[in-house]
């Protein structure tokens, strides 16, 4: 059983939720102040949090921020925050902090559902259906572009030689653009794929998620940009060599 962690503040919701996840096979465990749920989200027993943002001591967001900072394994537990309906800033400062995703109060439960399985699936790729229809061909098993290397099944990523941390959105969201290194890659279709749902209007999580990425690789090695912007379009992976990224090295010649 997949165990989540909720920290809100209000005790009726953490019970609502957990009564909605427990008939689908969660174990949901609640917490009521930011102070706690740091402390316990630290201890990694967590495949899930679920976290608000108004919270009493620390915010939802100062537990983010110091989860993502943190050195232990935890550090990369899957985060879902909950915003104020109509809050854009929180939203986006939450996806900065490293937010997987964000659901806006009040929400319906089947969607906070959907956007959970989203999560874990993004998580666990290896727990998908291999021919998922709406799923993206898998990365090869080790893909290099430039000084970019990804490791698919440890779900891993260098630069130059040195380790990249990145979220599950980010590292899947970097796939996607490695593998159509050169080429445009549709935001809507990142939508779909990575995030799980449907493009919707005034939806920047896809940029957020890029802008992370950008931070984290930095430049290229000429010095360039390595993701450029394609306006009202998507995004482009700068690749300037002949070579088919692609075809780069897959560890034992094989697709993962």
């Amino acid at each position: 059983m997949e165990r989540v962690l909720i920290v809100d503040d209000d005790v009726e919701l953490c019970e609502l939720v957990a009564e909605y996840l427990a008939p689908e096979g969660f174990v949901v465990e609640a917490r009521h102040d930011g102070a706690q749920g740091l402390e316990r989200a630290l201890q990694g027993e967590h495949d899930l949090l679920i976290l608000d943002v108004m919270l009493p001591h620390g915010s939802g967001l100062e537990v983010l921020k110091r989860l993502r900072a943190s050195q232990a394994p935890p550090a990369r537990t899957p985060v879902l925050m909950l915003t104020a309906r109509g809050d854009e800033v929180d939203r986006i400062v939450g996806l900065e902090l490293g937010a997987d995703d964000y659901l806006p109060k009040p929400f319906n439960p089947r969607e906070l559902m959907a956007r959970i399985r989203a999560i874990l699936r993004r998580a666990r790729p290896e727990e998908n259906a291999p021919n998922a229809a709406s799923s993206p061909p898998p990365p090869a098993a080790c893909l290099t572009v430039e000084d970019i290397t990804m490791d698919a099944g440890a779900r891993s990523v260098q630069r130059a030689g040195r380790p990249v941390e990145l979220t599950s959105v980010e590292f899947d969201l970097l796939a996607m653009l490695l593998r159509e290194a050169g080429r445009v890659v549709a935001r809507d279709d990142m939508t779909r794929h990575v995030l799980g749902r449907k493009p919707m209007p005034f939806d920047r999580s896809v940029d957020m998620h890029v802008s992370n990425i950008r931070k984290k690789l930095g430049p290229a090695p000429d010095g360039g940009e390595r993701i450029k912007t394609v306006r009202s379009v998507g995004y482009i992976y700068v690749f300037k060599s002949d070579e088919n990224p692609a075809q780069g090295s897959k560890g034992d010649g094989s697709e993962a």
